[in-house]
């Protein structure tokens, strides 16, 4: 059986001191944001393509040796299955919609693909060109999904396990996530079922306009949105995964939905607190450390005593102008903010 590199990092869980005196509660953050891609997407891509390699070697003589992965995102999932791929020595093609900005087009480059294609308006009609299209002429071709499968799943759920032993074995008061087509909040119950920890309450947060979860609960079915409103594009799955929204109706789950305001509220916040940048699909997380959210959430009371895991999921689709211009915008809300606690954010926090 061929060796391979390994392809995600065990990343640190750290006690954030501001965040903690914000929420009022012991918050620790793992930090995903540290994996080779710059996001979570490291770990569950990274087993995907591990995982046919492996097939490829059990069911012919190739070993996988001229496998060609091809990913139809844009986003975090295809900066994820390009590193993923140089790292094992394969090409990788990445086809993105026409509206992808030139700065991740660029990252992808750099990262090392081979070829980035545009076509499409849409995510949907990038990744219907790349199946019919370039796929059908490709034999080593092998496609790779974004977010819904279980071996993907599988690769989310490592994290968990270390958290485990990162808190010595202690089972945390809650875990809080993102969500958008579910791959990570899939990951994460899959874990805790793994660690013995299926009663932790797990936090599911996604942002108003990028809400495919919390629609298909309150429908009870899963539910297609007509498009994605919310500027936390890498939430923008129409349709969760079927596995999420079964998942989803655990009484363990509370799901969460916030406005864009206060997701970049959470990414600029963390980033005065922590000196960490993130984008708004991980700062809606965030945003619930502050202003008394969590607990509003958990619907119970939090003391200094409490641990509560904070996935911070990073994300490559930020920059310092995106965190002004988002503070310069969405500034307002720091006024609805009533007995602020004092942290470095709540000194630099822009007053409406």
């Amino acid at each position: 059986m061929a060796q391979y590199p390994k392809l995600w990092l065990e990343t640190p869980l750290v006690e954030s001191a501001a965040l903690s005196k914000a929420a009022g509660c012991r918050i620790h953050l793992k930090l995903e944001s540290l994996q080779p891609s710059g996001s979570f997407k490291s770990r569950g891509i990274g087993n995907y393509l591990l995982s046919r390699l492996h097939e490829k070697a059990s069911t012919s003589s190739s070993s996988g040796a001229n496998a060609h992965f091809y990913s139809s995102s844009g986003g975090n999932a295809g900066l994820a299955c390009v590193h993923a791929s140089v790292a094992l020595g394969r090409p990788c093609t990445v086809v993105v919609p026409l509206s992808t900005k030139p700065m991740m087009i660029a990252k992808l480059r750099a990262a090392g693909a081979r070829e980035v294609v545009q076509y499409g308006a849409s995510w949907k009609e990038a990744d219907t060109h790349l199946r019919e299209h370039i796929l059908a002429q490709d034999e080593a071709g092998v496609y790779v999904p974004p977010f819904d499968h279980a071996d993907i799943w599988a690769g989310n759920a490592s994290m968990v396990g270390e958290v485990r032993e990162q808190l010595g074995g202690e089972q945390p008061d809650a875990v809080v996530c993102s969500v958008g087509g579910g791959g990570l909040f899939c990951g994460v119950m899959q874990g805790l079922q793994k660690a013995g920890w299926e009663d932790v309450p797990v936090v599911a947060v996604e942002t108003k306009g990028a809400d495919s979860l919390s629609h298909a609960l309150k429908a009870g079915e899963l539910v297609t949105l007509p498009g994605i409103s919310s500027l936390a594009t890498s939430l923008g799955a129409t349709r969760v995964a079927q596995q999420a929204f079964e998942y989803g109706k655990k009484g363990s789950v509370r799901s969460v939905v916030l406005e864009d305001a206060e997701a970049a509220m959470g990414c600029w916040r963390f980033a005065d607190d922590e000196r960490i940048m993130v984008e708004m699909a991980c700062g809606v997380s965030l945003a619930l450390c502050y202003d008394g959210r969590l607990e509003k959430v958990l619907g119970k009371k939090l003391t200094k005593d409490s641990n509560i895991v904070v996935v911070v999921c990073g994300g490559s689709n930020v920059t310092v102008d995106m965190l002004a211009g988002w503070r310069k915008e969405y500034g307002w809300i720091e006024g609805q903010i009533a007995n602020g606690v004092e942290v470095p954010s709540s000194k630099t926090a822009p007053r409406a």
